[in-house]
């Protein structure tokens, strides 16, 4: 019995190791565990901060600049030149995520792709665009670096026009933290002091947006304008279509809502450019030109809406995904033929699709209820002198800061620095699942085994 019960025990340990050993998810949760580490024992490092640091807080800053979150238990100024420098080389590994983890795959000498690799690369890119994991990686860095180089310099001579001090760093900050969507800034209240400077919004809009529509969408626009295909493809018009829609529509709820209330004040143009802005980094961006309190309620609502949808798969944004939200909306239109297909705009959604946008949601919802389900447990006696109340944390500001972290957005109701210890475990936790979790739950399955088996029909009542 002892024998049989030790062979047992000898086999399942020799299957974990062997799934282990081949999972492309135990990886890159590795690979994202590894670079937190080491970014908080670089902030901890005596001269990275100007003031004291404890290790959470630093291992807080360290998880929201890696997953591109822009939540900060304490301010980025407070950091040193040296640390500023880690938390920014942390946004740009973690924007790329999963590319930087596929490059160092594709850098490995004598590294031949899995399938499983080739797939969860080229889900960056549709057949017949590129198929070269190769080439897929080394298109996205020179896009990345093409992109944030404009950004960069268009930056900091509108910094330098604006009197700010040391232009260029803060144009080489702002400029990669933009298209990053990392939505950390090196000034405690973020972009309120440009808020009347339509061209810093303008560009660090642009950036964002660019950073939130996939790579995918980018390489498919430049092959179109230089005349390398006649027609975007369908998944570019969708993510365009959808960004568009989702920004001008919140544009326009914004300003209907705020106009005598955050915007008071404002000219038409200032109005218009500030509620777009905002409309476009409240998806997972988290630059902010207004303090999130100064918004009305319905605003509030309409952020979180946003923050959860996020932007486009494939890119550097975290959230649901712009096209998740439509293929469920197509769900809830349209109905489903025979096949269990779904024809939108002469094209046709399979069954295959539409349930992988399905059960992706219902996973996503089930991570993010319980992760507001540990941040309310652990906020239950928030005893912070800041806090005006004594009892418990508004269950709002729970819900949002957990939709913010879970998104990868990084706005706040200003509740970030008075989380307990426990609570900030458990957003960094959020932060980790949105951008990492999400990652694994999309990624390309090989050991799903089809059965010649026919089961008799289950009826069911709904």
């Amino acid at each position: 019995m002892n024998r049989m019960s030790s062979k047992a025990a000898a086999g399942i340990t020799r299957r974990f190791r062997t799934y282990f050993r081949a999972s492309e998810t135990f990886y890159l949760v590795s690979f994202f565990a590894v670079l937190i580490a080491t970014g908080t024992v670089l902030l901890l490092l005596p001269g990275a901060s100007l003031q004291y640091l404890h290790p959470i807080d630093a291992a807080f800053i360290a998880t929201s600049a890696l997953c591109v979150t822009g939540l900060a238990t304490v301010p980025v100024s407070s950091f040193s030149a040296a640390g500023q420098v880690v938390i920014l080389c942390l946004i740009q590994i973690g924007a790329l995520g999963i590319i930087s983890f596929s490059s160092i795959l594709v850098a490995m000498p004598g590294h031949r792709f899995s399938i499983s690799s080739r797939n969860t690369i080229q889900g960056f890119y549709l057949n017949g665009i590129e198929y070269n994991p190769q080439r897929i990686v080394r298109s996205i860095v020179l896009l990345t670096a093409g992109i944030e180089t404009a950004g960069i310099l268009i930056l900091s001579i509108l910094f330098a026009n604006a009197g700010i001090d040391r232009p260029i760093y803060a144009g080489l900050f702002h400029g990669i933290s933009a298209f990053c969507n990392a939505g950390i800034s090196l000034y405690d209240d973020s972009l309120t002091a440009f808020r009347d400077n339509n061209p810093v919004l303008l560009v660090a809009g642009t950036l964002i947006t660019a950073g939130g529509v996939g790579f995918l969408v980018l390489h498919d626009l430049f092959r179109v304008i230089f005349r390398k295909k006649r027609r975007l493809s369908y998944h570019s018009l969708i993510v365009l279509w959808m960004s568009f829609l989702l920004t001008a529509g919140s544009a326009l709820v914004y300003i209907l809502f705020e106009s005598r209330c955050a915007y008071a004040g404002l000219d038409f143009w200032t109005t218009l450019n500030n509620a777009v802005f905002h409309a476009v980094t409240a998806r997972t961006a988290g630059f902010q030109t207004f303090a999130q309190t100064d918004f009305t309620g319905p605003s509030r609502l309409l952020t979180g809406i946003l923050m959860f949808i996020g932007g486009a798969p494939g890119s550097v944004s975290g959230g649901l995904k712009v096209t998740t939200v439509f293929v469920i909306a197509a769900v809830m239109i349209r109905r489903p033929d025979s096949q269990g297909d779904i024809r939108v705009r002469r094209h046709r959604l399979s069954a295959e699709t539409l349930n992988r946008a399905v059960v992706y949601f219902l996973k996503a919802v089930f991570l993010l209820f319980l992760c507001v389900f540990a941040l309310t447990v652990t906020e239950m006696r928030n005893t912070a002198p800041a806090v005006s109340f004594e009892r418990a944390v508004s269950f709002e500001r729970i819900v949002f800061e957990t939709i913010s972290a879970f998104a990868t957005a990084g706005l706040t109701l200003d509740f970030t620095p008075l989380l307990t210890n426990a609570g900030k475990v458990v957003v960094i936790a959020a932060m980790f699942a949105g951008r990492v979790g999400l990652i694994t739950l999309a990624f390309p399955s090989t050991r799903h085994k089809n059965y010649a088996i026919t089961y008799s029909e289950g009826e069911l009542l709904i």
